[in-house]
């Protein structure tokens, strides 16, 4: 593996750790505003009388309604920061995805909350069946729906977690293979004392020929 894809990976992965720290104060700090103001305009929309009280509190037709932590779910925009940072993918299409994902929930959650403002202040007698339902399930069908249209959308073609974990598992074996590969000292030495030896052998193979010639001259003045 690379070394800009390693500080690319820690980078991913430090971000998330960062950013969950502190209980998703973060998330909560950004998306309650981004919540809170768009609901108070559709529902002002519905109702004029509606108005917006401190502490995230609205007046709406004759009820009091509190928009808590639970209602932004700031664990949902964390979730799919976490599918996000996990995918290996280029710079550009994940600010693109990160932009998709938490404007798409932006948009779903806050209409979610305007139905259920409305069948709250209504006095249906579904109310406290379909956000209980919600409470527990709702919120990670949305979270699982807008990451898979997230996938489609961008052709995203990597898995969360898995890839980053194969990569580094291939990297691995394939240093692996290198290292045995790899010739010991042991092995070093034998292959110069041989290349030595070679060596050795290759010089004293003219001198012997020398020898015999020398010799055949000999002989013959002998002659």
């Amino acid at each position: 593996m690379k070394a800009g894809r390693v500080t690319e990976l820690v980078v991913r992965y430090l971000i998330l750790l960062l950013a969950g720290l502190f209980n998703l104060t973060l998330f909560y700090a950004v998306f309650t505003p981004l919540t809170v103001y768009p609901l108070y305009w559709i529902l002002s929309v519905i109702d004029s009388g509606t108005k917006l009280l401190e502490g995230n509190f609205f007046y709406f037709r004759g009820e009091f309604l509190e928009i808590i932590e639970a209602c932004v779910a700031g664990a949902a925009y964390y979730l799919l920061l976490i599918l996000n940072m996990t995918t290996p993918m280029k710079l550009k299409k994940r600010m693109q995805s990160i932009l998709f994902l938490m404007g798409s929930f932006l948009v779903i959650n806050i209409i979610r909350i305007g139905i259920f403002a409305e069948l709250a202040v209504s006095g249906s007698e579904y109310f406290d069946v379909a956000h209980n339902i919600v409470w527990y399930f709702g919120s990670t069908v949305i979270v699982v729906a807008v990451w898979f249209l997230n996938v489609w959308l961008f052709k995203i073609k990597n898995i969360p977690i898995y890839s980053d974990a194969k990569d580094l598992f291939e990297d691995v074996i394939r240093k692996g293979k290198k290292t045995k590969k790899s010739k010991s000292p042991l092995s070093l030495l034998r292959t110069k004392v041989r290349s030595l030896s070679g060596l050795l052998d290759a010089r004293s193979a003219p001198r012997t020929e020398v020898r015999g010639l020398s010799s055949t001259s000999t002989s013959k003045k002998s002659k």
